[in-house]
């Protein structure tokens, strides 16, 4: 975009008109204690099923009393780097505590699931290689494939057969196979043995950004590689993140010893980058015990995402195929979905309309996030106000 006196106001015009520009809304307030399950809005108090907190941790007060406990012994700000003087004890406490977990020899922290990826991507393929990732993964993993400089292929969606033949076409080039474990808009799980497999078959890395998998998916809460009974030979890259499941902030990627230190060696966004808080580690590892041991979140969440897709499809609502706490309701224009999320505003209930381009053009949709934090009745009202919802846009036309 050339710079002019009318590009920006245009641009942004041509988006208003598409309906497709963004607006934040500013979070004022929670009407509850520990709880995040209801936010104040505009002085309303909304029921919030558009957070990424499954497991209600994010207001959890040991998360908090951790935070500052940490913030009073370490200050505010890590002031440097991990390589110059920005790793503390918490850092190193928390690395070790997350390859426990994924059971994994070493993890990496990083300020973010985005700079993660693009630590990966680039660490991991580069000029005349290849990088093949499924249609609908992350924004941060296709992002770190561009900047990588290697060609970017892709895959239809959780298509392993179609991954397979695209890698066939030229598995010499082909250094990573990259997937969501969970995808942050469909709520499906990735096709990962047959993945594993595929990769393996051409010596590829096989990257999974599990970020709405970790602490939700598998018996122990350990993601889409615990489920599938995956390790680190059959998934040697394995991104997570901190600030959905685990109510807290950053990323981390584990992985076997060699792995993580040629991260520390080659990854930009890990080597130029100031270190992530040491409170906000602290916080990190207290909400990784909590997860680990109170079980019943999980438990309680997997009983709430069955009691919601029960009443919902009695209500006629079109749900996808989703058993994770992601479950969109895909409504197809953006009118019906803005028309739909003002809606349920209207009935005290929060759920962002998402649309293109974090979607493909013509699926916009309701981005349903369940949590531990809801309760029976708030789920029983979501289902019972999204079907009127959809009833209304049905005899419009819309839906």
């Amino acid at each position: 975009m050339k710079r002019a006196a009318h590009a920006l106001p245009e641009a942004l015009a041509r988006l208003e008109a598409a309906q497709l520009r963004r607006r934040r809304t500013t979070v004022e307030g929670f009407a509850e204690e520990d709880s995040r399950a209801r936010v104040v809005l505009g002085g309303r108090a909304l029921v919030d099923f558009s957070s990424n907190d499954y497991l209600g941790l994010a207001r959890h007060p040991a998360l908090a009393a951790a935070m500052g406990a940490a913030a009073r012994a370490a200050g505010a700000g890590s002031a440097a780097s991990h390589l110059v003087t920005g790793h503390g004890t918490e850092h190193e406490r928390l690395e070790e505590e997350l390859a426990a977990f994924t059971r994994r020899e070493r993890a990496l922290l990083f300020s973010t699931g985005y700079m993660a990826n693009l630590a990966v991507m680039g660490a991991f393929a580069g000029r005349g290689e290849r990088i093949l990732l499924d249609r609908l993964s992350h924004a941060s993993l296709i992002d770190g494939a561009l900047l990588s400089g290697a060609e970017l292929a892709r895959y239809r969606h959780a298509d392993a057969e179609g991954a397979a033949r695209a890698l066939d076409e030229d598995p010499a080039r082909t250094t990573i196979v990259g997937t969501d474990g969970v995808f942050s808009m469909d709520g499906d799980v990735a096709p990962l043995p047959a993945l594993s497999l595929t990769a393996r078959r051409a010596d590829a890395w096989l990257v999974v950004d599990d970020a709405h998998g970790l602490g939700v998916v598998g018996a122990g809460g350990r993601g889409t590689l615990e489920e599938c009974g995956l390790g680190s030979a059959e998934v040697p890259v394995l991104v997570g993140t901190l600030g959905k499941a685990f109510g807290s902030f950053g990323a981390f990627v584990a992985g076997d010893a060699d792995l993580i230190e040629y991260l520390i060696q080659k990854a930009r966004s890990y080597i130029y980058t100031t270190a992530l808080p040491q409170p906000v580690a602290a916080a990190s590892r207290r909400a990784l015990a909590l997860a680990q041991s109170e079980d019943w979140r999980r438990t309680r969440l997997s009983s709430l995402i069955e009691r919601f897709r029960r009443n919902a499809a009695d209500a006629e609502v079109p749900l996808a195929l989703s058993r994770t706490p992601i479950q969109p309701v895909v409504l197809g224009s953006e009118s019906a979905a803005l028309a739909a999320q003002r809606e349920l505003e209207e009935a005290g209930l929060r759920v962002v309309a998402i649309r293109a381009p974090t979607v493909p053009k013509g699926t916009a949709r309701l981005r349903v996030a369940l949590t531990a934090a809801h309760t029976e009745s708030q789920v029983d009202q979501l289902a019972e106000a999204l079907g009127r919802c959809c009833a209304r846009l049905r005899a419009q036309g819309a839906a």
